[in-house]
């Protein structure tokens, strides 16, 4: 094996995957009049349904796939006026135009009708041996019929990697059985691009991200023709909270774009030197933030000049971590875990394919089991970047950041009441969880099989109760990782087809697309048609509970993106406030004084002398309600301290203390009181150095 065959096997996130068939139009070549579907050979006709329901498009291609949902979509909001329906927290509708643009076969849609849009790869005939994802992934023995449209003797496949899953009437059958948000996220890999024997395109990563923008509005203009022009559609593409509940209260599907790609704004490493500068990152997120991109991840698979990131295990690991190499001149580096959580353990098998790739001398370093978290956390430019997505009230995806630079993000949000955070399908250490719901924050599961996708949602079922929130998946769709597996004929309770929708309005049955049906307790997850289906598997598996929260999932992550919108930033009343302290560390060519802890540059600090119990005193100016605290630490913190309030500077009260302190940036939080006068009592140094704080912050609450 090469290293092309391992990387392409996992450098883009894993997840699995399915979404929904298409249209409510007939399969094959039959003619459909006044039905939603129709079966067998049929030729889709191009008028709508007798009735005029507004669901059915005036003019369909033909032929085309077939939806086989009846009844209408529901619209509006429940008794306590929320929005309903299903999320898909990521997917990857134009994938196949990543990666050089021939990884994977097949298009989302095609002006020239689905015999073009759902046709195989020159390169797969004639059996599908140079599917290398596949074929790799299936041990070797990854051949196919590569023909699709209209036979798809072989894919779409829950175990095929190199075939569209995305097709839009797949996507419309999952909006028919009830799903209203659909997070679309733009994706490619520079590394996976450049040692892909096939490509038609550059393999710059922002070419790409452009691309497939513009390719999802342009999906947006080809539904909206069928119904008879600009806005008319049910692929509606949001940029706000607001509109996007306008539009499932519509009963329509609501669009939202991310990126998930290794080098955002070209921010890789080489040799641990960042190929970018905040002047880059500015200029990037301005153009992303244009483009209609409201989430985003910092890093993936490779650590960049933003961020480290959570590791892949096993060979694929190994490979990748060749990859990473490759990429920026250095391998991971590992160190022990500070608290509980930690990244995932590295890879540790060989992987011969991969290593020949590295130069002679060069060798995968051998890691210690015990020391599981990657040495870089969030750089300084990743800070910056994190605060510029905070400034143009983005939500940032947590999932593939290492545990150090997880940590920091989280920090930074808590210390200003900052929800806008994702994780979208289980690749956070799931410790986190509570954090995140904390924020206010949205967290849906990797879409595994229904037996564990249902009890990982028991598992931490109580915590949604405590938090109010619901529940959503992440399909990976198009992602190359894999789907649900068929649980099989013979199983006791399988999917009886045809089934009702969540809200009982609707009747699905098998799918069908030209020649071919599919049936999920046989077939798995093969496309994204079959989520529905997946659904009432989880019903039946893991009970209705489970498909509840799932059903109040639109809600929730509404409500995340709707509290990162409304953010405003507290009014720091520390900022520049005259501060006084214990002592001061001298230095002839830099100022340590008190007053560099709140002069708002968090380059500059103040420090003490080096010995324990020391103190730093600020006047706010005024008598003010406190009840927030955030101190940000240079490395020399204190393990133990506490914070005291004083409304004359001569009686203290001691409002929040703590005997473990860590470092980083801690934010203390307690009811608030009045006070004129705050104070930072440092009881005992972390180490031999005395106490450092780049910036202290104070806020209502």
């Amino acid at each position: 094996m090469t290293l092309l065959l391992f990387l392409l096997t996992v450098a883009v996130a894993p997840a699995p995957s399915s979404a929904a068939t298409g249209t409510e139009a007939a399969t094959g070549t039959e003619a459909a009049t006044g039905t939603e579907a129709a079966t067998g050979t049929e030729e889709v006709a191009g008028t709508a349904a007798a009735d005029g329901d507004w669901w059915t498009p005036d003019a369909r291609p033909a032929p085309d796939s077939g939806i086989d949902v009846t009844g209408e979509p529901f619209t509006g909001t429940d008794a306590d006026g929320q929005v309903r329906g299903f999320v898909d927290a990521h997917n990857h509708l134009m994938s196949n135009e990543a990666f050089g643009g021939r990884l994977i076969c097949g298009k989302t849609f095609s002006e020239a009708g689905v015999a073009d849009a759902l046709k195989d790869c020159p390169e797969h005939y004639p059996d599908g041996s140079l599917a290398l994802f596949d074929f790799i992934t299936k041990g070797g023995d990854g051949k196919h019929d590569p023909d699709g449209w209209p036979t798809f003797k072989d894919w779409p496949a829950h175990d095929s990697l190199t075939h569209q899953q995305n097709y839009y009437a797949w996507v419309e059958r999952a909006w028919r059985g009830g799903q209203r948000v659909l997070v679309n996220d733009l994706v490619t890999n520079g590394v996976i691009c450049s040692v892909y024997f096939f490509k038609d395109r550059s393999c710059d990563e922002m070419t790409s991200i452009r691309l497939q923008a513009k390719l999802t509005y342009d999906m947006q203009a080809f539904i909206d023709r069928m119904y008879g022009g600009p806005g008319k559609g049910w692929f509606r593409i949001v940029t706000d909270s607001a509109q996007a509940r306008q539009v499932i209260e519509q009963g329509r599907l609501a669009v939202v774009l991310g990126v998930e790609t290794s080098e955002p704004f070209g921010c890789k490493m080489i040799l641990d030197v960042p190929q970018c500068d905040k002047e880059d990152i500015d200029k990037g997120l301005d153009e992303l933030y244009a483009l209609g991109v409201r989430s985003m991840f910092l890093c993936h698979k490779f650590d960049n000049a933003l961020c480290g990131v959570r590791f892949d295990e096993g060979a694929l690991g190994t490979a990748i971590n060749v990859g990473q190499f490759l990429s920026t001149g250095t391998f991971w580096r590992t160190e022990k875990c500070r608290g509980p959580q930690h990244d995932n353990p590295i890879g540790l098998t060989s992987a011969p394919g991969a290593e020949k790739q590295l130069p002679a001398g060069v060798a995968v370093p051998s890691y210690d089991k015990d020391a599981r978290c990657n040495v870089r956390g969030l750089t300084d430019l990743g800070e910056y970047a994190v605060r510029g997505m905070m400034d143009r009230k983005m939500m940032l995806e947590i999932d593939h950041m290492s545990v150090k630079a997880t940590g920091r993000v989280l920090d930074l949000f808590e210390s200003e009441s900052y929800p806008g955070v994702l994780s979208s399908h289980s690749w956070m250490d799931l410790s986190w969880t509570e954090r995140v719901y904390g924020l206010g924050g949205f967290i849906a599961q990797y879409m595994n099989g229904s037996e564990a996708f249902s009890a990982e949602a028991k598992r931490t079922d109580a915590l949604r109760e405590k938090y109010g929130v619901g529940y959503g998946y992440g399909t990976d769709m198009n992602g190359v990782g894999g789907w649900p597996a068929p649980r099989g004929a013979d199983t006791p309770n399988p999917v009886e087809y045809p089934f009702r929708s969540t809200d009982g309005g609707s009747v699905i049955d098998r799918q069908t697309t030209g020649e071919r049906t599919w049936d999920l307790n046989t077939d798995g997850a093969a496309h994204n048609g079959l989520v529905p289906d997946w659904i009432e598997d989880i019903r039946l598996v893991g009970g209705q509970g489970v498909v509840d929260d799932l059903f109040r999932g639109a809600e929730s992550y509404l409500d995340t993106w709707g509290g990162t919108e409304s953010h405003a930033a507290g009014v720091n009343l520390a900022e520049k406030a005259p501060a006084t302290a214990s002592s001061t560390e001298w230095n002839p060519f830099t100022s340590y004084a008190a007053g560099r802890a709140v002069d708002g540059d968090r380059g500059t600090r103040w420090a003490s002398h080096w010995s324990d119990d020391q103190w730093l005193r600020l006047d706010l100016g005024t008598t003010h309600r406190v009840g927030r605290v955030t101190l940000d630490w240079e490395r020399a913190y204190a393990t133990s301290y506490r914070i005291e309030v004083s409304t004359d500077g001569q009686r203290w009260t001691d409002v929040w203390s703590t005997a473990s302190g860590d470092g980083g940036l801690d934010t203390a939080r307690f009811e608030a009181v009045p006070a004129r006068y705050l104070r930072v009592h440092l009881r005992d140094r972390a180490t031999s150095w005395g106490y450092s704080l780049h910036e202290v912050t104070a806020h209502s609450g």
